[in-house]
């Protein structure tokens, strides 16, 4: 009897760690995106943006937020389970579906907007191209130029993007066939034609497996959490109902 006993308890341990590690996994997850934002800021800093309207946003800054988001959440999660304390563990669950109840609604606008967002993101585009090259917009100058090169593409829409830039025939130098300085004076057969924003809209769409991959297992392991949250949750509110 005694036996029977200590082996039941030795399997409540051992699921309380496993629920315990995944409730806190997340802060591992948000620990290495923070590593990765804080990484791209120092080493690619003056890579910065693409946007005009939105200068903050790059990637090193979207994953240094979402990695901190996701680090106190999960931290919340993990010292919850630790704890077995209800009120973090019930603030860890709330906070959790709100973020997946998001990541729905922002993936159905997007379906569902579409074509509006394609506009946007165009116009802002071709707006930002105005500041290409000017003092204080280092960042989003590096940025064309490295979009322009290794997608070997030139412009939003079209070449002639540029044109009403520098109110001349003539594109940057990361347009060019053969990079060399001031090319983008030579006759137009020396340029990439390919508009950009439909090759970068390609290539994701060549890794569009992959990405939906990464969604899956995001989603995977937030609905585990919440389950293994809300058991606990659940245990401890019978734990204290049978000691009471």
């Amino acid at each position: 009897m005694q036996v029977d006993e200590c082996g039941a308890e030795t399997g409540e341990l051992v699921e309380e760690e496993e629920e315990e590690g995944m409730v806190g996994g997340g802060e591992l997850g948000g620990c290495g995106i923070l590593g990765v934002g804080v990484w791209l800021s120092v080493t690619q800093g003056n890579f910065a943006t693409l946007s005009s309207s939105l200068p903050s946003l790059s990637a090193a800054n979207l994953l240094i937020a979402v990695g901190t988001i996701i680090m106190v959440i999960g931290c919340l999660g993990c010292v919850g389970a630790v704890k077995e304390s209800r009120p973090l563990l019930l603030t860890f669950f709330i906070l959790l579906l709100l973020i997946f109840f998001l990541e729905i609604l922002s993936i159905m606008l997007f379906f569902i907007y579409q074509d509006e967002i394609d506009h946007y993101a165009q116009r802002d585009l071709k707006k930002g191209l105005q500041l290409f090259g000017t003092e204080g917009n280092v960042g989003l100058t590096n940025a064309w130029m490295i979009v322009q090169t290794d997608f070997r593409c030139c412009g939003v829409t079209n070449h002639t993007d540029w044109f009403e830039v520098y109110n001349a025939t003539r594109v940057p130098d990361s347009c060019c066939l053969e990079y060399s300085d001031n090319c983008g004076l030579d006759n137009p057969g020396t340029w990439w034609t390919a508009p950009c924003y439909e090759r970068v809209k390609d290539w994701l769409n060549e890794n569009l497996v992959a990405l939906w991959i990464f969604a899956l297992c995001t989603a995977l392991t937030q609905i585990l959490g919440l389950v293994f949250s809300m058991t606990m949750f659940c245990q401890s509110v019978k734990v204290e109902t049978f000691y009471a």
